[in-house]
C-alpha cells in the first residue's frame, strides 16, 4: 500500500478550502523546526512556546486572508513569521525596560550576573545581533534565506536545499556568497561586531 504524502502547498490549498485537518498536518510538519528556531533566539521555553502560538495564528489567519503566496518555501514564510514577532516581543520588552525579581530563586538584584559590566556586555551583545540582523537583511532575498535557515533555524544544507528547491551545492554557494556579501558590509559601514 503506498502512503500518500501531501505538499505544503497542497495541504494549504485544502486548508484555505475549509478543511482544518490540513493546518495540523503542516503544523505538526514544520512545529520542530520553528520551535528550535525561535527558542534559539528567546532562549527561555516559556516564552518560546508563546511565540510559536501566535506564530500559527498568524500563519492561520494569514492564510484564511489570502495573504500567502506559495513559491514552494511555506516553512521559510513561517519562519519569517516568528522571526518578526520575536523582534516584536524584544522590542516591547525593550520599551519596559523591567527586569522581574519573581522568575529567580535567589534574589537578581544581589546578583554578579546583574552587575554593570554584565549588563553593559548583554547590551553589546544585543547591539551586535542587532547590526548583524540588520546587515543580513541588506542580503538579495536568496542569501538571506539561506542565512535565517541555517543559522537561526538550525536547518542543514540538505534541508536548506529541499526546503528552497535548489541543489545542495547551490544553498552552498548561496551561503558562500552570503558570508562574502556580509564581510564587505561590515568593512562597508566600518563595524567592530565583537565585545571588547
Amino acid at each position: 500500500m503506498k502512503v500518500i504524502v501531501k505538499t505544503d502547498f497542497e495541504l494549504v490549498e485544502e486548508f484555505i478550502k475549509g478543511n482544518p485537518v490540513s493546518i495540523e498536518l503542516l503544523i505538526n510538519r514544520h512545529k520542530s523546526k520553528v520551535f528550535t528556531y525561535i527558542i534559539l533566539i528567546v532562549k527561555k521555553e516559556q516564552l518560546a512556546e508563546d511565540i510559536f502560538q501566535d506564530t500559527f495564528i498568524k500563519v492561520i489567519n494569514s492564510l484564511k486572508a489570502g495573504k500567502y503566496k506559495d513559491n514552494g518555501r511555506f516553512l521559510s514564510w513561517v519562519i519569517r513569521i516568528a522571526h518578526n514577532l520575536t523582534i516584536d516581543h524584544f522590542r516591547k520588552e525593550k520599551q519596559l525596560n523591567t527586569i522581574s525579581n519573581d522568575n529567580y530563586e535567589t534574589d537578581l538584584f544581589n546578583s554578579k550576573k546583574m552587575s554593570d559590566k554584565n549588563i553593559e556586555d548583554n547590551l553589546i551583545q544585543s547591539q551586535i545581533e542587532n547590526d548583524i540582523r540588520k546587515l543580513i537583511d541588506k542580503l538579495p532575498e536568496d542569501q538571506k534565506e539561506v542565512i535565517l535557515l541555517r543559522h537561526y533555524g538550525e536547518l542543514s544544507f540538505k534541508e536548506i536545499a529541499q526546503q528552497t528547491d535548489v541543489s545542495i551545492n547551490t544553498a552552498l554557494g548561496r551561503m558562500r556568497y552570503a558570508l562574502i556579501n556580509l564581510r564587505k558590509l561590515i568593512e562597508k559601514y566600518d563595524m567592530s561586531l565583537t565585545v571588547r
